[in-house]
């Protein structure tokens, strides 16, 4: 009883004692940007664009914006089908085991122990020093083989009077969360390459379109320049540039097949589908997703709540401020408190005796004194490894508003771009008609009919390529702010995904 109270009034003491913990406090970094930072004024001559970014909030299935009801089912499978994020999902699954293993180390640890010993002791041993007894004294028992039972169990608890372990568990928390952001952004990356992947393709069936029918336009002007050689009102000169034509628009069809069957697959391979798994669903064309007139961008200041590189940056700094809390209380002492009760019988049923119980208790402290410099450079790492952090999540916030800046930019100008390519491919039209009537009239050369055909399909293409660019754009724009980010990730067979 008096060592129970020992043991209970020790524990209490060491507990009153535990609530100390050395080191620096994670402090939130503060946001620095501004609204006026996203936006520049153009000036009043500048023609406005057709799609505009407003400062409004919006919805994390921003691929929906789209309007395409394909687009949207495949984005919509993506999270459960994703090789990528399921890795990712494993990383996170094994940090918070990670943490679970750190938390262990503030609990008592209790280890139960039995063990059976079979012996003899040697006659020519430390037992022949003693003079044997008298007959019937029972001294020969020593020399008989005997049985040894022993069962008992240890328990031991390192205080935490300093908060080492609560650092540890601080940081290793802290990595889960770096874990969390880590799968986030690779649901948010994978999810614009989808869209990107997806809008490339549509763009490239469009740029497939435009070639096929500018096919059929050389194949009439060949059989109309072979008429009119048969007829005698034009020369074989003709037909031949006519010809070249022909081989030289169909020469590019093969390669855009070629792209048409790789994004075809890379759309697949991100959805952890089998090489033309998808080229049934995807090969019919169809149009290039369009931008809506109005593109919310949220608000600035959530920028950094949206952002898991920039979360991820702050939970890298919030480990490595604890990790400097963890090397700090190195320097201090460890007290330890520690139980082994057991019992001993020659028999089994000797153990429950009450003679047959044993035991050892009490507290042991471990002082530092010379380790050569370890503990000091320990910490000194530490620090330098917390100034690291800092300077990183500044260059993360840095880059975010310089992606940011650069993404709206990207938007404003390729419409812009796009603008002056449909006046172009206009002109070319109209340059064509003029052309092919001059040469039906014999007003001029089958060359000038070439020149302006080709100028046309050089147009058409720019101007499907700049279509493609918009939209491709406006997901990289979401991606740099942070689109598709959600406080709880998707769920999949109960796990996080």
């Amino acid at each position: 009883m008096l060592i129970s109270r020992c043991a209970i009034g020790s524990a209490a003491t060491l507990l009153l004692l535990g609530g100390c913990t050395v080191g620096p406090n994670f402090e939130h970094p503060s946001s620095w940007w501004s609204v006026s930072s996203w936006f520049k004024e153009e000036p009043a001559a500048t023609p406005p664009v057709p799609s505009k970014p407003v400062v409004q909030p919006f919805d994390p299935h921003w691929w929906t914006i789209f309007k395409d009801a394909q687009l949207t089912g495949l984005e919509d499978k993506l999270a459960a089908a994703n090789l990528d994020v399921r890795v990712a999902d494993i990383r996170l699954a094994e940090a918070r085991e990670e943490l679970g293993i750190t938390a262990a180390d503030g609990l008592p640890q209790v280890s139960a122990t039995t063990s059976y010993t079979r012996g003899q002791e040697s006659r020519e041993g430390i037992f022949a020093l003693s003079p044997p007894g008298p007959p019937g004294s029972g001294t020969g028992a020593l020399y008989r083989p005997y049985n040894l039972f022993q069962a008992g169990f240890d328990a031991s608890w390192e205080v935490d009077l300093w908060g080492r372990v609560r650092r540890e568990v601080e940081s290793s928390g802290a990595q889960v969360k770096v874990s969390e952001e880590q799968e986030r952004d690779t649901l948010i990356t994978s999810g614009a390459e989808l869209a990107r992947d997806y809008v490339t393709l549509r763009g490239t069936q469009l740029k497939l379109q435009i070639t096929r029918e500018n096919l059929d336009v050389s194949q009439q002007n060949l059989k109309l320049t072979q008429e009119r050689a048969a007829g005698g009102v034009t020369t074989d000169l003709d037909v031949a540039q006519a010809a070249a034509q022909v081989e030289s628009t169909a020469a590019q069809i093969p390669g855009l097949e070629q792209t048409e069957a790789q994004l075809i697959n890379a759309i697949s391979f991100l959805l952890g589908e089998q090489p033309r798994a998808l080229e049934v669903e995807l090969a019919a064309p169809r149009p290039v997703p369009p931008v809506p007139p109005q593109v919310p961008v949220g608000l600035p200041s959530e920028l950094a709540r949206r952002r898991p590189d920039i979360r991820e940056a702050e939970a890298q700094l919030h480990s490595a401020t604890a990790n400097v809390g963890v090397a700090v209380a190195s320097f201090y002492p460890t007290f330890t408190l520690s139980l082994s009760p057991s019992f001993t019988g020659l028999q089994v049923h000797d153990l429950w005796n009450a003679g047959a119980g044993t035991y050892t208790f009490g507290p042991s402290l471990t002082l530092p004194i010379f380790e050569g410099g370890r503990l000091t450079r320990t910490l000194e790492l530490r620090d330098a490894q917390q100034q690291e952090a800092a300077v990183t999540y500044q260059r993360t916030v840095l880059n975010a508003l310089h992606e940011v800046d650069n993404a709206l930019t990207a938007y404003d100008k390729e419409q812009r771009q796009r603008q002056h390519l449909e006046q172009a491919v206009a002109a070319n039209r109209r340059a064509l008609d003029l052309a092919r009537q001059r040469y039906e009239q014999g007003v001029s050369d089958f060359l000038q009919v070439l020149i302006v055909q080709r100028d046309l399909l050089a147009s058409e293409l720019l101007l499907a390529d700049s279509t493609t660019t918009v939209s491709t754009n406006l997901v990289q724009l979401y991606l740099a702010l942070g689109g598709g980010w959600q406080a709880d990730l998707p769920e999949k067979n109960g796990s996080s995904l």
